[in-house]
C-alpha cells in the first residue's frame, strides 16, 4: 500500500468517524421537528399546516442513498446521455410536439421558449409525464433538511411545500414527487413553484401534475424569468483542433465565436462517406460569449454552450442533465445527433474514489476544495492544474485513468 493510498484511506476513517459521531449526537428527528415547527410559526405558516405536517413526516433513510448516488454528477456523459435519450423518447417526443402544437406555439409567443426545449424538459424529468414519482415530498425533504448535506436548502424547501398546503396548492397526505422534492410533469421544487407558477389555463388554480398548460407555461415562465434568450442557440458540438489548449474548455472561461473560431474552434459535421467522422464548418455569428465544455473528457465529445445553456444550468446544476436537454430538443428539431466521442474514455469514479481523488488532489498541493465526493468546479481546476504540472491534456475530467495514475504514484 502506498504512501498516498494510506494517507488517504486514514483520512476517510477519520472523516467517516466524525460524521457517525455527528450523527449521534444529533438532535432526534421528533426533536428536529418539533423546531420546525417553530420556525414555520415564525414565518406565517398556519398552525394548522405546521402541526398536520410534523405529525404525518416521516424519516426515510433511502433517500440518504439516493442522494449520495445522483446519476447526473457521477455517470460518464454519453453513458447518461444515451441511457436517457433514445430513439423511442426522441419519436414519442415530436409526436407530442405536433400534439400539442397550438398550445405550445401560445406559450413560445408569450414566454419566448422554444416548444422543442419545453418537452425535452418534459421528456427529461417525468418521461412525458409518464413518471412524476409517488414519494412523499414531505417527509423526503424533512429527511434531506434534517440528514445535513445541503441542510439548509432543503429545510427552505420544506418551508415553502408546507406555505403550498397553505395556499391549497396541495394536500400533506397526497404531496407525491421524487426523492429529491420536485413534483409535477416538469418536477418543480417547492420553491420553483412558489417563485414562478403560473395559472396556464385561466382557471383560477395551478395545477402542474394534471394541466399541461399550467405546467408548460409554468417552466417557460422560470425559463423566461432567469434570462432565456429567444433566437439564440443553446449550444453547438464542436470540432477541436489538434493543437487546441485543452485548459481553454472550461464551462467558466468565455469567449466571443470569433475568437474561438481563430484558436480553429468549428462547427461539427458528420462526413458521410466515414460513418461518425466529424467534418467542421465555421463557427456562427452569435452575441454574447460562449464556453467549449468537455463532458467526456478530451476524447469525448465537445460542445460550445450559450447564455441560454447557463439557464438549462439553472434549472439542474449538472451538465450532463443541460447537454441532455440541449441535445433532446435538437433530435426533436430534426436537428443532428451527437458526432464526437467514440474514442471517449469509459467508466466512472464512485462516490467513494472521487472522495479519494479530492484527498489525493489536495495531499498534493492541487486545491481541489473539503472532498465530498462530486466532481465540480473546484475539483475540476484542481486536475487541471494536476494535469498541467505532468503535461497530459489538461481537460479538467476527473476520470478512471487520471484517478488511477495518481493513487499509483508513490
Amino acid at each position: 500500500m502506498n504512501y498516498v493510498f494510506r494517507i488517504i484511506t486514514v483520512t476517510l476513517a477519520l472523516i467517516f468517524t466524525q460524521c457517525f459521531n455527528l450523527a449521534v449526537a444529533q438532535e432526534t428527528f421528533p426533536a428536529w421537528l418539533e423546531g420546525l415547527k417553530q420556525s414555520a410559526d415564525a414565518v406565517g405558516i398556519s398552525e394548522k399546516t405546521s402541526t398536520a405536517t410534523i405529525s404525518y413526516v416521516k424519516l426515510l433513510p433511502d433517500v440518504i442513498a439516493l442522494d449520495r448516488a445522483q446519476p447526473e454528477f457521477i455517470s460518464p456523459f454519453l453513458s447518461y446521455y444515451y441511457k436517457r435519450v433514445d430513439t423511442r423518447k426522441i419519436q414519442k417526443g415530436r409526436e407530442l410536439l405536433a400534439t400539442h402544437d397550438a398550445l405550445l406555439t401560445q406559450i413560445e409567443a408569450l414566454y419566448g421558449v422554444p416548444k422543442p426545449i419545453l418537452v425535452a424538459f418534459w421528456g427529461m424529468e417525468t418521461q412525458y409525464g409518464s413518471y412524476m414519482g409517488n414519494v412523499d415530498i414531505l417527509s423526503a425533504l424533512a429527511t434531506l433538511a434534517y440528514e445535513g448535506r445541503r441542510a439548509e436548502f432543503f429545510r427552505s424547501q420544506l418551508l415553502d411545500a408546507m406555505r403550498m398546503i397553505d395556499f391549497g396548492h396541495a394536500n400533506v397526505d397526497e404531496f407525491k414527487g421524487s426523492w429529491a422534492g420536485a413534483f409535477g410533469n416538469m418536477q418543480f421544487m417547492p420553491t420553483t413553484f412558489m417563485l414562478y407558477a403560473v395559472d396556464g389555463d385561466n382557471d383560477n388554480n395551478i395545477d402542474v401534475l394534471n394541466s399541461l398548460p399550467d405546467a408548460f407555461a409554468s417552466a417557460a415562465n422560470y425559463l423566461s424569468q432567469v434570462g432565456w434568450r429567444m433566437g439564440e442557440p443553446t449550444m453547438i458540438e464542436v470540432k477541436l483542433p489538434d493543437n487546441f489548449p485543452w485548459q481553454y474548455a472550461q464551462y467558466t472561461l468565455k469567449k466571443s465565436t470569433a475568437e474561438w473560431g481563430q484558436l480553429g474552434v468549428r462547427v461539427a459535421q458528420e462526413d458521410a462517406s466515414v460513418a461518425g467522422m466529424p467534418l467542421a464548418e465555421a463557427l456562427p455569428s452569435v452575441s454574447g460569449q460562449a464556453s467549449i465544455i468537455l463532458p467526456q473528457g478530451w476524447l469525448g465529445p465537445a460542445f460550445m454552450v450559450f447564455g441560454n445553456f447557463d439557464v438549462i444550468m439553472d434549472w439542474n446544476r449538472s451538465v450532463n442533465y443541460a447537454l441532455s436537454v440541449a441535445q433532446l430538443a435538437k433530435r426533436l428539431n430534426q436537428e443532428s445527433r451527437i458526432i464526437g466521442g467514440r474514442l471517449a474514455e469509459v467508466g466512472a469514479l464512485s462516490f467513494e474514489q472521487m472522495f479519494g481523488l479530492q484527498s489525493a488532489l489536495n495531499l498534493r498541493g492541487f486545491d481541489a476544495g473539503t472532498p465530498d465526493g462530486f466532481p465540480g468546479l473546484k475539483t475540476q481546476a484542481a486536475v487541471r492544474a494536476y494535469q498541467l504540472a505532468i503535461q497530459l491534456p489538461a481537460d479538467g475530467y476527473a476520470s478512471p485513468s487520471v484517478y488511477d495514475r495518481i493513487m499509483s504514484q508513490p
